[in-house]
């Protein structure tokens, strides 16, 4: 189904978002619910973008408010109400197609997945020699269930539409579904939808009877069937959620593996629409990624780790146990241990924070070694500070770098400090209290205790 849209003007898109998601029980707006970390309708509008609409519509109902936040100016919100079918959606953007003489691509805000190619052929076929009125996508799922058929010839043309509530048995035996899709020039497709009527078990208006009218009226319709059916699934429930998630990462998985990465137990690594892998990453069980990661060449991510919004620098290790969160940036063979939080910060070349420790507003110079259990206090309650270690800096274990705070290149921060000043560069900081030692007292205690609890 592969397409040259070159030569074609820019469309307008049409993305019908109006139902009331029930079946979602959500207070958030069914088509903002994300899969791999992304709202399922920006899935869409970044493959229709690839279209280069003139014009972008959103028809909208339940929870418009929510859509219009999310959209801000990247397009028109018609509203739609009340919801009288999907035929009485697509004319509430009449107004806003108002003076469009192009290509109308009408979508669906829960149908995510479909490709700009698939897009592309269906504008593309509106442009073939019989100039179809409308075009529809089909598509051949292995269970039709209650989907609308498309009764079409053998060359495409389509002979009728028909709703799954309102089609017999005989039509029912059709495999070839209505995905809903469809691509009709603006100038047919208002009037062909001031034609139809709600004569139907619904009693809505629906926009497949646009192909009903048109073929009444002598014109020709068309279908073009999609090869891959899970691109027109819809997500209407929470299970379907997961099932459109699972899918989507089973094919995330499966290109890291083709682009070169080592997946231990592919199953269980979680990848976010905009992960990075480069090749000879190898990535072990339980490891989940957040929006904004990017993994370069030769890093090793060891079990149950989380990142989001981090870069990774060629050599890097990290975990297990690893807590990657927005800001963090680790250099050329740095290694982040288990138990290790980093936030907002920079960990130089060569750079290591072996185990349990917090990292946040910081800079670590390049050979910096961060002790186990050391932390940036990098917040006051109202205001965060940044912490600034040297190259080659030793921190040693249980330390707390009290920010705003620079240590110096080369310094050493002995264990169990408590630093509130800059360390010069190689300078030795040691904040402790004064060791008491009191000999035979811990004999004296344990003595009397036990002869207080034996006369108890």
């Amino acid at each position: 189904m592969n397409s040259d849209n070159s030569s074609l003007a820019a469309p307008a898109i049409v993305v019908l978002a109006a139902g009331k998601g029930t079946r979602m029980k959500s207070d958030l707006h069914k088509v903002l619910h994300p899969v791999a970390g992304r709202p399922m309708l920006e899935h869409l509008l970044a493959n229709a973008a690839q279209l280069a609409p003139e014009r972008t519509v959103l028809v909208a109902g339940h929870g418009r408010e929510q859509l219009e936040a999310a959209l801000g100016e990247r397009a028109t919100i018609a509203v739609q109400e009340p919801q009288l079918g999907t035929g009485h959606a697509v004319q509430q953007a009449q107004e806003a197609l108002a003076g469009f003489e192009g290509d109308v691509l009408i979508l669906y805000g829960d149908v995510p997945f479909v490709r700009a190619e698939t897009m592309q052929a269906m504008i593309a076929r509106l442009h073939e020699d019989d100039a179809p009125a409308v075009v529809v996508l089909g598509f051949e799922p292995e269970d039709p269930l209650r989907y609308g058929r498309v009764l079409a010839h053998e060359d495409g043309r389509i002979a009728m539409m028909v709703e799954y509530k309102d089609a017999t048995e005989e039509q029912r035996a059709c495999r070839l579904c209505n995905s809903g899709l469809m691509a009709v020039r603006a100038a047919d497709l208002f009037d062909l939808l001031s034609k139809i009527g709600n004569d139907n078990a619904q009693g809505e208006y629906y926009l497949v009877d646009i192909v009903n009218v048109a073929n009444l009226e002598g014109r020709t319709c068309a279908v073009i069937v999609t090869d891959d059916p899970d691109e027109v699934g819809g997500i209407n429930s929470r299970a379907e959620l997961a099932a459109a998630e699972g899918r989507w990462q089973q094919r995330r998985r499966e290109q890291a593996m083709a682009d070169g990465a080592t997946l231990i137990a592919p199953e269980t690594v979680f990848f976010a629409w905009d992960t990075q892998i480069g090749r000879d990453v190898t990535i072990e069980p339980n490891v989940v990624f957040g929006p904004g990661v990017s993994v370069a060449d030769h890093v090793t991510i060891h079990a149950f780790s989380h990142l989001e919004g981090a870069t990774l620098e060629s050599g890097v290790a990290i975990g297990p146990y690893a807590r990657l969160r927005p800001g963090a940036v680790l250099r050329r063979n740095s290694k982040v241990g288990n138990f290790v939080e980093i936030k907002k910060a920079v960990l130089g070349e060569g750079a290591k924070a072996n185990h349990l420790s917090y990292l946040g507003d910081a800079t670590i110079g390049a050979g910096a070694n961060i002790g186990a259990g050391t932390i940036t206090c990098n917040y006051d309650g109202y205001f965060k500070y940044k912490t600034e270690i040297g190259e080659r800096a030793f921190i040693g274990s249980n330390s707390a770098l009290i920010a705003p705070v620079k240590i110096g290149a080369d310094a050493i921060v002995a264990a169990g400090s408590a630093v509130t000043r800059n360390v010069a560069d190689g300078e030795l900081r040691l904040v402790r209290g004064e060791q008491l030692v009191k000999p035979g007292w811990a004999d004296r205690f344990h003595d009397a205790m036990k002869k207080k609890k034996s006369e108890g």
